[in-house]
């Protein structure tokens, strides 16, 4: 599980142009939706990026346990993303 270090509002309320860090490297919010709607929780995707190195990240979470739920996503090829496990988090 990530240690999230640090919050600045609710996790759902994170948009464009906010900033979000990995373990203490700072990261630009692109956009926030719904992945997927379950019958009574949706699975949520923050896309993120890296100005440093232009890499693309997704932070993916259940509104419903976003704390415990939270995973994050490098985009390594056009459309395949591999899962990373980073320490701490904070937005």
């Amino acid at each position: 599980m990530i240690e999230i270090v640090k919050k600045s509002k609710p996790i759902g309320e994170l948009k464009e142009g906010d900033k979000l860090f990995i373990n203490g490297k700072e990261m630009n919010v692109d956009k926030q939706f719904i992945f997927i709607e379950h019958e009574k929780m949706k699975e949520m995707i923050i896309e993120f990026f890296n100005l440093e190195n232009e890499r693309e990240y997704q932070l993916r979470y259940f509104d419903d346990q976003n704390e415990s739920s939270l995973e994050v996503y490098e985009l390594m090829d056009e459309f395949q993303y591999t899962r990373r496990e980073p320490k701490t988090i904070s937005w």
